[in-house]
């Protein structure tokens, strides 16, 4: 009887393994048929990588990465990631892109998301990004067939280390049923936006090694153009200064950007209050407790919800976010600059809010004629491009009635109190506004100021919403 057990155990073993190993050729194949069909599509550069790393991509028995010592479980636990598809290149890569993502009741917007990520990338910028899936249902089939799909759809950006499939088993989750029910929210809707917590941890955790930076967006996002490039050129404008996230998207999780240094410390939170409440407010939590207090967002959003139907049950969303521009990538430049005025400055709304990229302004009180705003530049400058942007929607009188937009040259004064001698006028606001285009042609010298000028009093206050700088190339010193 004994010998009987043994042998029907040593069948079922032998059998689940031939399961795992076919699943790994069969995916193999259709990486291989898909590089067949579209080789077209396969960049030239990824043709030598391919055939390099073609053999050790796909290894459905693989389980990798031990993350230990997790605060909200007594004693330690080892967590295990299974690789689905793709193993990532030994080389940090600038920017890791997360997702993670579950089977809806309604619509599946997955396979869209990871196009868009990579359709709106250069070939330059693909080099530089590496895209990780969670694959976070415990619906086995499931999972297997969209790593199918995927697989078939993006077989050259996996073989190429740039996309990556991962899966943590059921097993390694803490207690999802009969949590606490805070801001009496029914159990289910406890347990979807808890388990969500924990699978943005292991998610976070994964990719912490990955990369110099990490965003993260949601399963049903649209990309704008060049998006790295953006993100790339607002990180290096915010160089010398402290920031904990920066947030491309103002909806939900979608395009919240950190240091990768920082994802092993918000993965633990994460964990230790995953029952408590849900990931977005939790994010702002941690921003808050690394002593960032101030949002930190950027226009114009550089990601979109496209989703219609929700995750949670298949609800309805229609969330979306009106600051999204699918072409974004001329993002200003904004050189480093001392900002001053001699307007009455109202509360907290000062000079530099107007020069920063973050969605806030400058407010003065009724300016009067040659009252300005300047901008002393750094280093002497040259400019391609200025626009000034006055007044907001809520306050749409609040704009410059009359005024004019100047370039100076030839410095004086001290470090407080720097201006330059002589002004050269490129044109008058209209309507609030005030945009010029090929500024090197039409300004002989390197720019040291700018300054706007009220050139009439008005009793309306002054909003200058946005100022934006574009430079051309560096002039020699």
């Amino acid at each position: 009887m004994r010998q009987n057990l043994k042998y029907f155990d040593k069948m079922r073993c032998l059998r689940k393994r031939s399961a795992v190993s076919f699943l790994g050729v069969l995916v193999i194949c259709l990486l291989f048929m898909n590089l067949y069909i579209e080789d077209g599509y396969v960049l030239e550069g990824d043709k030598q990588l391919i055939r390099e790393t073609a053999t050790h991509q796909l290894n459905p028995e693989r389980y990798v990465h031990t993350f230990k010592d997790l605060s909200n479980f007594s004693g330690s636990i080892n967590i295990s990631y299974r690789y689905l598809a793709g193993t990532p290149l030994p080389r940090k890569r600038y920017l890791t892109i997360g997702l993670s993502s579950v089977k809806r009741k309604k619509g599946n917007y997955l396979l869209e998301t990871i196009k868009s990520i990579f359709e709106q990338s250069s070939y330059e910028e693909l080099k530089e990004i590496a895209v990780v899936v969670q694959l976070a249902d415990f619906d086995s089939a499931w999972c297997e067939g969209m790593v199918q799909d995927i697989s078939q759809k993006f077989a050259h950006h996996i073989i190429a280390g740039r996309l990556i499939v991962i899966h943590v088993p059921e097993e390694y989750y803490p207690v999802l049923d009969g949590l606490k029910r805070n801001y009496n929210d029914p159990e289910d809707r406890v347990k979807f936006r808890s388990k969500q917590n924990v699978d943005y941890a292991f998610l976070l955790n994964f990719c912490a090694n990955l990369s110099e930076y990490y965003v993260m967006l949601e399963d049903d996002v649209r990309c704008s153009k060049n998006f790295l490039t953006a993100v790339k050129k607002v990180i290096t404008s915010r160089e010398g200064s402290y920031w904990v996230t920066l947030e491309f998207s103002k909806l939900g999780y979608i395009g919240k950007l950190y240091h990768s240094h920082d994802l092993p410390r918000l993965a633990h939170f994460l964990l230790m209050f995953y029952q408590e409440m849900p990931c977005d407010w939790l994010l702002i939590h941690f921003r808050g407790l690394l002593a960032q207090k101030e949002v930190i967002r950027f226009k114009p959003s550089l990601f979109q919800h496209m989703g219609y139907y929700s995750s949670y049950k298949g609800a309805e969303n229609k969330l979306k976010d009106d600051d999204f521009e699918e072409e974004s990538f001329d993002i200003p430049d904004n050189p480093p600059a001392n900002l001053h005025t001699n307007m009455n400055v109202f509360e907290n709304y000062e000079a530099s809010k107007a020069y920063s990229s973050i969605d806030e302004y400058f407010w003065g009180k009724a300016p009067s004629t040659g009252d300005f705003y300047g901008i002393v530049f750094e280093k002497p400058i040259k400019i391609s491009k200025i626009k000034v942007v006055t007044g907001t929607e809520d306050r749409q009188n609040d704009i410059l009635h009359h005024g004019a937009l100047e370039v100076g040259e030839k410095i004086v004064g001290s470090k407080k109190g720097r201006q330059c001698t002589t002004y050269l006028r490129l044109g008058e606001f209209k309507n609030g506004n005030f945009e010029i285009t090929d500024v090197e042609h039409k300004v002989l010298f390197d720019i040291n100021c700018m300054r706007i000028l009220v050139t009439k009093s008005q009793k309306e206050w002054l909003i200058i919403r946005s100022i934006s700088v574009w430079t051309s190339q560096t002039p020699n010193q």
